[in-house]
């Protein structure tokens, strides 16, 4: 079954993850070692959809981003 994306765009998306690894890196001046977490979610407003993925945008520390999501890569999707 394949959803027409386009009829979600303006509204917000919370992704689950198959599975994705991200770091952190500690500061350097504690000599702290490298954090590694996995990242399960991805959350945004969706801004276009192409064959292979979703565009989402997301703000974090005063900057907007956006963040392509593979399909290959998504579990599945909580629209709001």
């Amino acid at each position: 079954m394949r959803i027409d994306w386009n009829n979600y765009i303006g509204k917000t998306l919370n992704i689950t993850m198959q599975e994705n690894y991200g770091v952190v890196y500690g500061n350097q001046m504690n000599n702290e070692h490298n954090a590694f977490y996995e990242i399960v979610f991805k959350t945004g407003k969706l801004v276009n959809a192409f064959e292979e993925g979703l565009l989402l945008e997301s703000q974090r520390d005063e900057l907007t981003f956006q963040t392509f999501v593979p399909f290959s890569s998504v579990k599945c999707i909580d629209i709001y």
